[in-house]
């Protein structure tokens, strides 16, 4: 078979990819099972199967785009992206938004498995700590979605608990009332496109964001719903979220159970929706743990650590 190289013109990036003392290449060839070598500013494999080809470019591709995107440490991103045990091809493994300033890449196994599930079941339950991705790859499949033509709205919703008040009482009109609460979607959005564009989006009316009070009565068609910090739902809230879904439309729901925020005598209807309708199998489950954080490291071993003492107790 014929030679496959690809060319890295950037110095700096291809110095990452490569890794010191070529440690990268290494390990790229260790997970291919062919040698890779480099030339200048190529990088090649010769006499490998068309699929071991299709996998060296998806994964120079992540490490150049992970690099592009801000990534410093070679040795976190290599690792990232060969520790990502995929269930899927390749190409199933990114998310694709239009006109994205970066392409999504899930960094652990569950959040591939995740990615799977937001891409393949309509109704999809996640739950994990801080900084897991629950929240952050279903946006990223939500905006591929709407971009993509495949669904004509993004509707995200939140209980509003935290504040222990109504937002009748909270200062300016609706949006201004709910801002704090649906901010953290907002800057995933962000984080993805740039805020011109996402400005359009919300402008348009394309992405459109409400209390989950102000769900009830409504049948969401063609759409993409995601309800962020769901275990601040009542039972009685989640169903009347779950039963608004309507024709040509998914359902992405998030939360972490570690941190509800309802009286103690009230059942969270996240966790409540969990045992009663895991046995449906068109219904996806994830549930994500302190391996799949990937913000700043020290994150994860706070996760741990309070993992760690749940587990005595």
């Amino acid at each position: 078979m014929n030679e496959y190289t690809i060319v890295v013109p950037d110095n700096d990036v291809l110095s990452c990819v490569c890794g010191t003392n070529d440690k990268n290449l290494q390990l790229i060839e260790e997970h291919l099972g062919v040698p890779v070598f480099s030339k200048g500013n190529e990088l090649s494999v010769e006499n490998a199967a068309p699929e071991i080809c299709q996998k060296f470019q998806f994964i120079v591709d992540r490490i150049v785009d992970e690099v592009q995107s801000g990534g410093k440490n070679s040795d976190d991103i290599i690792l990232s992206v060969l520790n990502t045990k995929r269930k899927v091809d390749a190409d199933e493994m990114v998310i694709m938004v239009p006109g994205a300033v970066r392409r999504v890449y899930p960094r652990t196994q569950g959040q591939a498995e995740y990615v799977d599930l937001l891409q393949n079941r309509d109704m999809v339950f996640c739950t994990g700590s801080a900084g897991s991705g629950k929240t952050y790859l279903a946006v990223a499949e939500a905006l591929r979605l709407i971009l993509t033509h495949k669904k004509t709205k993004l509707i995200i919703t939140r209980p509003v608990v935290e504040a222990g008040e109504s937002l009748g009482f909270l200062p300016g009109d609706l949006e201004d009332k709910i801002d704090p609460y649906l901010r953290p979607l907002r800057d995933a959005m962000e984080t993805i496109l740039p805020p011109e564009s996402v400005k359009r989006l919300f402008e348009a009316g394309i992405v459109e964001v409400a209390p989950l009070a102000y769900m009830r009565g409504r049948t969401l068609n063609n759409a993409v719903v995601i309800l962020d910090e769901a275990q601040n739902t009542t039972c009685a809230q989640m169903k009347m979220f779950l039963t608004r879904m309507g024709e040509n439309t998914k359902v992405f729901v998030t939360g972490d159970p570690s941190q509800i925020d309802l009286p103690k005598k009230v059942t969270s209807g996240l966790m409540h929706s969990i045992s009663i309708l895991n046995k449906i199998e068109d219904i996806g489950f994830m549930e994500l743990t302190a391996d799949d954080v990937v913000r700043n490291p020290l994150v994860k071993k706070i996760v741990k650590a309070y993992e760690n003492e749940k587990e005595q107790f």
